[in-house]
């Protein structure tokens, strides 16, 4: 039988148990403070990190600070981080599964971040998963961890996208197919022609709702593709191997023609209640907030600036790149600005309001729209309702107020 991608990575069968080195890890703001303190806690004499030029501390969850605990926090892990030579990424610079994308992950790698959508970086063919801040402490201190070799699942692509149907809504539909927990603890692999066509920045979205699943992560191949995406942004071309698609033979395999997708929306409070845009037309709406390591890249940007260009929303909008590098270019292309002259409220490169911290967290009774990956009940805001959708949803919707389909446009909107 030929080993699937994940197996290849790790060196080893499915259901094996294996200590490896990782090649790459980082933390942000939130998960960093707490390895530190456990990191510091540990009972060993030598408390030299290992590798730290292979490890990343990325403030990107509550950045900037929302008040003086979280600055003390944070004071204390950037020094931290500097003493030791960890390369460090402070307020501003994105957040960190978007940053490592950016020329850092390597196909091949074995990535392991402190958050649950580290799996993210499993669309350049790299076997990235999340672990927990103690986890995380234990890499620093020995360079490695152990795993568990997922069984895997194929996610079959056929066809096309068209229209105003986005990766998004194909994330959006795979995870309603798998359900909540239909991936626990397996690997996602997007194969088949629709996946080798689609572009490096819709893998990273599929990629990044795996574990909304239960999956450990959720890979692509590395190709052509992969290897263009990485050489922009400076990666040496003697690093980047490819990988060959195998006829591996999977636990189950989940089948999507993407010539058939249309825009969809989870509602509230589950990732996986999707269903059309256009059987929730017409809710009431008091924020659309787009962004997030799911769909706060530059061509997510500029999907929805194509839509609010030249009108003004009706409904808070706020806007929050996912780096400084994609906030760049949304600025030199001219996107940025069509995006503030529609009347959106542009906040520093991070997760923005995503985690419920800050820069737009919701009242009590308020119903959101959100281009982000989770809807759980409470996160966003306390008593909230979030409903979640690709760019080109938000962008529709937040010219009506309410949630419309990109699809009812052809009216037009004042």
């Amino acid at each position: 039988m030929t080993n699937t991608l994940s197996e290849r990575i790790l060196g080893a069968n499915e259901g094996t148990y294996v200590d490896r080195v990782v090649d790459r890890g980082f933390a942000h703001d939130g998960t960093g403070a707490q390895a530190l303190v456990a990191f510091e806690n540990f009972t060993i004499s030598d408390k030299t990190l290992q590798n730290p030029a292979h490890l990343s501390i990325i403030y990107d969850h509550i950045s900037p600070a929302n008040n003086s605990v979280t600055a003390d926090l944070q004071g204390r892990l950037r020094k931290f981080s500097k003493t030791n030579g960890i390369p460090f990424y402070d307020v501003g610079c994105g957040i960190c599964h978007q940053i490592m994308s950016e020329g850092v992950c390597l196909p091949n790698e074995i990535v392991v971040g402190a958050d649950s959508h580290s799996c993210t970086l499993g669309a350049l063919g790299a076997f990235a998963t999340g672990v927990g801040a103690t986890d995380m402490a234990g890499i620093w201190a020995t360079g490695g961890t152990w795993f568990r070799v997922p069984e895997s699942i194929g996610v079959v692509l056929s066809g096309k996208l068209s229209g105003f149907a986005e990766p998004k809504d194909v994330a959006l539909a795979y995870v309603k197919a798998l359900g909540m927990d239909g991936g626990t603890y397996k690997a996602l692999e997007f194969i088949g022609e629709g996946a080798s066509s689609m572009p490096v920045e819709g893998r990273l979205t599929l990629s990044n709702m795996a574990v909304e699943t239960g999956a450990k992560t959720g890979l692509f191949y590395a190709d052509e593709l992969t290897k263009e995406h990485l050489l922009q942004y400076g990666a040496e071309e003697k690093a980047i191997s490819l990988q060959k698609p195998a006829d591996c033979t999977y636990e189950s395999e989940v089948y999507l023609d993407l010539d058939d997708i249309e825009p969809l929306l989870a509602l509230p409070h589950r990732v996986d209640n999707a269903c059309l845009v256009t059987e929730y037309s017409g809710t009431p709406i008091d924020q659309v907030f787009v962004g997030t390591c799911t769909n706060g890249r530059f061509e997510d940007l500029r999907r929805f600036a194509d839509i609010v260009r030249g009108k003004k929303v009706a409904v808070r909008t706020i806007v929050v790149p996912a780096s400084k590098d994609v906030y760049a270019k949304a600025v030199s292309s001219g996107v940025m600005a069509e995006i503030i002259a529609a009347g959106c409220v542009v906040c520093p490169p991070g997760c923005g309001p995503c985690l419920g911290a800050h820069m737009g967290v919701l009242g009590e009774g308020e119903v959101g729209l959100s281009t982000a990956n989770r809807n759980f009940k409470n996160r966003m805001g306390v008593g909230a309702e979030y409903y979640l959708c690709s760019p080109s949803t938000a962008a529709a919707s937040s010219l009506f107020g309410e949630i419309r389909s990109p699809n009812e446009l052809k009216g037009g909107v004042n």
